[in-house]
């Protein structure tokens, strides 16, 4: 209770004000850290801050004792286009009614003893954002404003262990808050749910969880670091609130992800890395069900209710992140650059119920640097951008609702400052 009290008081209020919005790896961050964020988000083997835990928990071993805060400005544009809909919902839809996110995260590192090290890392895990002044649903009934606010924080505390002083293995927990509202959505669709009432402009809900995130991190060579982390599926409560909206009466799990990465020095100032992640959002049935499983619809109803235990969800696949990054040192300047490349997580069919959901990016460009403003001080900065992408919906109205497509559009831009302090 102390813990939700310090975070509901202090924590809380920073992470969410006006929000978190992360529509990157479908809805993951594209890397955890200013530092790592200008690499292209690389960070499975080569640790650099005190958010070394966020990616891989083993790495809090070589950073030594630190403190680093930080906050990225992010920028998301979306928008939605209807299609040959026989309700009359066609048109141009724009989602950016609210545009401005700031994401602050602190990580800390003391190292106990040669072999032991611990630390916290608090981020913002992921999160996704859709507003439309113009309701894209109005055709049946909505009205207002429409779209969906899902922000996550994660608090984890980890330990870290030198097996040799070149090996470490990790352990962080993985301490969960998400809170979600949505609105807007037209009360038509509350036909076809089993809690109609709870589906939509009921304000935010929160829920809490847990889970964990374990990591290897090994130097083979002076020069040669691999690495390997795997986090657990964080197991949500529910959104009550939502109960008609989502699976599973209002279920919400934070999805399990894995990865190998690989860094090289390959002169003294020029560092090469690259990593592998997958996303298992098919683990998660409000992530991953399709909107096909309302159907056939009968005389007693839908086969699978909005809500149910195998109600519809956004429809994502599984992704497939890979992230190459490069560190150059100039004296007292650290610069660096990345690419980010994640499968497509909404296919083609499934972009109707994704018009509040359109995390369609896949292509993301990173620049960064640092400063050692002291021998104990350093500031770092980074400047990220997801290259406009489209999906173009393909059978993604069901004819119960008037048939015809959903196309859906968005690039983002994003900007990270962050300070470290070393002990």
């Amino acid at each position: 209770m102390k813990i939700r009290s310090f975070v509901h008081a202090a924590v809380l209020p920073l992470v969410f004000l006006p929000g978190v919005a992360l529509a990157t790896s479908g809805y993951f961050a594209t890397g955890y850290g200013v530092k790592s964020a200008g690499m292209g988000g690389v960070g499975i083997a080569l640790p650099q801050d005190g958010l070394a835990a966020a990616t891989n928990p083993a790495g809090t071993a070589f950073v030594g004792d630190r403190l680093d805060l930080g906050l990225t400005w992010f920028i998301p544009k979306r928008s939605a286009e209807i299609t040959g809909n026989g309700f009359g919902a066609n048109g141009d839809y724009d989602g950016n009614d609210t545009r401005n996110f700031f994401i602050p995260e602190l990580g800390y590192v003391k190292q106990f003893s040669p072999q032991l090290s611990g630390g916290v890392a608090i981020y913002g895990n992921g999160g996704m954002n859709s507003d439309y002044a113009n309701n894209p649903l109005a055709a049946y009934g909505g009205t207002g404003n429409a779209g969906v606010d899902l922000s996550q924080l994660f608090i984890s505390p980890s330990l870290a262990y030198k097996i040799t002083p070149d090996h470490s293995i990790g352990i962080a927990v993985n301490i969960a808050y998400q809170r979600f509202k949505a609105y807007g959505i037209p009360p038509m669709f509350g036909m076809f749910s089993q809690s109609p009432s709870n589906m939509s402009d009921n304000g935010y809900d929160s829920a809490w969880g847990w889970g964990g995130r374990i990591g290897y991190t090994g130097k083979i060579t002076p020069e040669l670091t691999i690495g390997a982390t795997y986090a657990t599926k964080t197991s949500m409560g529910s959104f009550d609130k939502y109960k008609g909206l989502f699976a599973e009466q209002g279920d919400f799990d934070i999805p399990a992800n894995f990865g190998v990465g690989v860094a090289w020095k390959a002169t003294p100032e020029l560092t090469l890395a690259a990593d592998y992640m997958r996303i298992q959002y098919s683990g998660v049935k409000s992530i991953a069900n399709p909107v096909d499983n309302l159907f056939p619809i009968t005389q007693f109803g839908p086969a699978n209710t909005f809500g149910s235990n195998n109600g519809p969800g956004f429809g994502w696949d599984d992704v497939n992140v890979f992230k190459l990054g490069a560190a150059y040192q100039m004296g007292d300047w650290t610069l660096r650059g990345g690419y980010t490349y994640n499968s497509q997580p909404i296919p083609e069919s499934q972009t109707f119920l994704n018009i509040y959901a359109p995390g369609v990016v896949q292509n993301h460009l990173s620049l960064g640097a640092t400063w050692a403003t002291s021998k104990t001080g350093e500031l770092s900065f980074n400047y990220i951008h997801a290259f406009e992408n489209t999906v173009k919906g393909s059978g993604s109205i069901p004819p119960a609702f008037g048939g015809g497509e959903v196309n859906l559009t968005m690039y983002q831009n994003s900007f990270g400052v962050a300070y470290g302090w070393k002990f």
